[in-house]
């Protein structure tokens, strides 16, 4: 087994035991809110995304940036100590995919359904609210859409739900006739 392997395994235990603990201590939805507000912050922040990554810097220094992040945004005292537990476990560098693997977990519980929507041409939120409820009358669970603007496909749309997906997209069309071209 490779390195990243295990990483990627350990990474979803972790994910998997903030769910368990938060949900056992019953502050599972207000530990989600927090992990996505940190999740925020690590895409809009390149300084912070550094100092993640960053091999370099000290234990200390970690434990210090996460006490004060805590403490500014009122952070659960759970979601503190799981911080601190993963820098201190040298896993903080982790730390963006284990929350990923988190929220996953979260809306797994919740019986959502992860599904990702490409569109050639910009959507409304009417469209985007139709298409969303026939998904999940479809599937019979509540779909998560992530929708978005892709000018790249001509025409048409792709979407994939789980390890579905319709490619609808005139350049998908294209890339088929092209093939069978080359093939002739």
């Amino acid at each position: 087994m490779s390195e990243n392997k295990i990483s990627i395994t350990s990474n979803n235990s972790y994910a998997q035991a903030l769910f368990e603990l938060a949900n056992e201590d019953k502050s599972l939805v207000k530990i989600e809110e927090q992990v996505v507000a940190i999740s925020k912050l690590i895409n809009e922040s390149e300084e912070f995304r550094y100092l993640i990554k960053n091999p370099t810097t000290s234990i200390e220094d970690l434990i210090k940036v996460i006490e004060t992040i805590s403490e500014k945004n009122n952070f659960d005292n759970l979601l503190k100590r799981f911080l601190v537990f993963l820098i201190q476990k040298r896993r903080f560098f982790y730390l963006e995919k284990i929350l990923s693997d988190f929220i996953e977990v979260c809306s797994k519980a919740r019986g959502e359904i992860k599904a990702e929507l490409f569109s050639a041409k910009e959507l409304n939120e009417t469209d985007i609210s139709k298409i969303k409820e026939e998904l999940s009358q479809n599937f019979g669970a509540k779909i998560q859409l992530n929708y978005k603007f892709d000018p790249s496909l001509i025409g048409g749309l792709v979407l994939k739900v789980g390890s579905t997906m319709v490619d609808n997209s005139i350049k998908n069309k294209l890339q088929q006739i092209q093939k069978q071209m080359i093939e002739a």
